[in-house]
């Protein structure tokens, strides 16, 4: 469906309600920029397109650098509030099954989490909701609302309730969470950039003994029948057991790798789990649900994240990361830093000063990623060569050290300040790489 984008002199007209931000999109980012936004005491209108519980795509699976993200938004995230914890992550490739513990740091937490994106997600914006923000469900924004004497958006067109009208609301500042189909971005012609990396993830639920696991699971290896007596698959698969009696099972596809446009991914899924032990449960008939899929997008494949009163965060800013393919992480802390942005912005006056502070968000997003995701983008070229990545599962995973900086470099954690000989490296890679 294509964006509507409507201009106004200011005189305005219809239905509107009124906010100091609007944040477009209750995913992991909105919600984030919405709970700190609230707790400052701004007045935050969070819309949503369907309403609470709903599905997304995901592997359901937060690293320690997601967790900490909660720990800092005070959501309880200990197993008797529904969380499945894990220790660390196994790598299967190569003849090879390796434990990886997440890393011991000052900075992140050890421990990482399991939960479904249907009640993740309803979670995150409920507790948006109690700091103070106005969520407004079912309500499909079909456009930016542009003022035509400063070019500026100045609020947003949308359809809200069964019968679907229209309504304006307005605000100074909007935060486009709207997730990888960056319909505000794309209204404002801000389109994805063709030089960097894409994924696309498939995933279902099964019922299975290994819902217990506490390890993450990652398949660097998708073989069609055993392995060394059949053919290797493209791709890398994932298996995190939810500790609710299920499985999320899925694999990713990169962009680099030349099947990407040629693959059935339902077809391959089903492929990949055939190949498994059968007492894992992974069968159709312990499926849960349909196969969803989703594209991963990916080390800054939208840019400028700031344009005209409008702040993109999370996978609308192509924020996923390209090493490990994780979203929430960089959603949650992207809402962050918009909110840190945006209440500062609007202690300003109107105009040229409010712009400089709205102007240093891009910047301080490169800051924090850009280095580290030019590395991630090395690393997709690297990996979507089947030769390089045959010699890195024969001869990387054997290699205990060497996997451990692995899993810091790709899981991104490392004390920047400090830390061991593997910190230090990483940290001076990531300055050293351009920021682009």
């Amino acid at each position: 469906m294509a964006m509507a984008t409507t201009r106004t002199d200011g005189a305005g007209g219809g239905s509107t309600t009124d906010a100091d931000v609007i944040v477009v999109g209750a995913g992991p980012g909105g919600s984030s920029a919405a709970y700190h936004l609230a707790s400052t005491g701004l007045d935050v209108l969070l819309i949503e397109k369907t309403t609470f519980p709903r599905e997304k795509v995901c592997g359901d699976g937060l690293t320690p650098r997601a967790v900490r993200s909660l720990v800092e938004m005070g959501i309880d995230t200990s197993p008797a509030a529904g969380w499945a914890r894990n220790r660390g992550l196994r790598i299967v490739g190569g003849g090879v099954r390796m434990e990886l513990p997440w890393p011991d740091l000052a900075s992140w937490p050890d421990y990482g989490l399991v939960r479904p994106r249907l009640d993740f997600d309803d979670l995150l914006a409920r507790h948006a909701v109690k700091a103070g923000a106005r969520l407004q469900e079912g309500t499909a924004v079909t456009g930016p609302l542009i003022d035509e004497r400063t070019g500026r958006v100045v609020g947003v067109l949308a359809r809200t309730g069964p019968d679907r009208e229209p309504v304006t609301y307005r605000a100074p500042l909007i935060i486009a969470a709207d997730g990888n189909s960056a319909r505000i971005a794309l209204a404002l012609g801000i389109r994805r950039r063709e030089d960097r990396p894409l994924g696309v993830a498939v995933r279902r639920y099964y019922r299975s003994p290994l819902t217990n696991d506490d390890h993450l699971e990652s398949h660097l290896e998708l073989w069609e029948g055993r392995p060394r007596e059949s053919r290797l698959l493209p791709g890398y698969g994932w298996i995190f057991g939810v500790g609710d009696g299920t499985s999320n099972v899925g694999l990713g596809l990169l962009n680099t790798t030349d099947a990407f446009q040629h693959t059935n991914y339902t077809d391959l899924l089903r492929r990949w789990l055939g190949a498994l032990p059968p007492e894992w449960g992974f069968t159709e008939d312990n499926a849960i649900g349909p196969v969803r899929g989703s594209a991963l997008p990916m080390g800054f494949n939208r840019t400028p994240h700031y344009r005209d009163g409008v702040l993109l965060v999370g996978d609308a800013g192509g924020m996923v990361n390209p090493f490990n393919g994780e979203g929430i992480a960089y959603a949650l802390e992207s809402g962050r830093y918009a909110a840190e942005v945006a209440v500062q912005a609007l202690a300003r006056a109107e105009g040229p000063a409010r712009e400089r502070a709205l102007g240093h968000y891009p910047a301080i997003i490169r800051a924090q990623y850009g280095g580290y995701y030019t590395l991630g983008r090395y690393f997709v070229q690297l990996i979507g060569n089947p030769t390089i990545m045959a010699f890195g599962t024969k001869y990387g995973l054997p290699r205990p050290m060497l996997m451990r900086f692995v899993l810091k470099i790709m899981a991104n954690l490392t004390d920047p300040r400090g830390g061991d000989a593997m910190d230090r490296l990483i940290n001076a890679m990531t300055r050293l790489a351009p920021a682009a």
